[in-house]
């Protein structure tokens, strides 16, 4: 069986949604960030960067969400996670990998400002995370306008893809912004539209989030 290694509300919640989705079975195995299991030798075998999550199945320890979102539409075939039409999935791909490396990177500047200046340097901390804050707002703009370039319900228009959950995740970690991402024109509706489907209710249900849940 599939185990994931998550915390909540975690990015391994993108995957733990996925799963619901697919309505595979797995275990959800709880890593207890605040007791350190992230950095423990065991977690370090998985994952050598002590980071969440991490995706067991059989043999195969997987980290990196991206790659383990990718890994489950692939081992499910007919899923359409993935758009099958080859332009489809070049912006798909280039959607992908934007909010891995692009959007979630500067958000990691905004929650982590500590680990970008000396110890110490409040003030540069500070400075870092502002900074982060702003890049992010221009960022959901073009998230927003994507949304609002066509009529669909979805990142891409008409079919739901794993963009979606990443989307929605990452969304959520704004909604203690200056201007969250719930507060965008289109991206507003499209989150509550996200928060209807059933998988992520389950999903989030499971995790035991709390409100404000975008």
């Amino acid at each position: 069986m599939i185990q994931l290694h998550y915390f909540p509300g975690n990015a391994s919640l993108i995957p733990h949604i996925l799963l619901e989705e697919l309505g595979a079975q797995f275990e959800l195995l709880y890593v207890d960030r605040a007791a350190g299991a992230h950095r423990g030798d065991d977690y370090l075998k998985l994952n050598p960067n002590g980071q969440i999550p991490v995706l067991v199945d059989g043999d195969l320890a997987l980290y990196e969400t991206a790659a383990i979102c990718l890994y489950l539409a692939e081992t499910h075939p007919g899923c359409g996670l993935v758009p099958g039409a080859a332009v489809e999935r070049a912006h798909f791909h280039k959607w992908l990998i934007w909010l891995t490396n692009t959007l979630q990177a500067t958000l990691m500047l905004y929650f982590y400002p500590e680990r970008w200046v000396d110890e110490g340097n409040a003030s540069g901390a500070a400075q870092v995370k502002a900074h982060a804050e702003a890049k992010v707002d221009a960022m959901l703009g073009i998230l927003d306008a994507q949304l609002g370039s066509h009529s669909g319900p979805w990142m891409l228009g008409a079919q739901y893809t794993l963009l979606d959950a990443y989307a929605l995740v990452l969304c959520r970690w704004t909604r203690g912004f200056n201007r969250p991402a719930r507060s965008f024109p289109h991206l507003g509706p499209y989150l509550q539209r996200m928060l209807a489907r059933p998988a992520v209710v389950r999903a989030f249900a499971t995790e035991k989030l709390v409100a404000p849940l975008v």
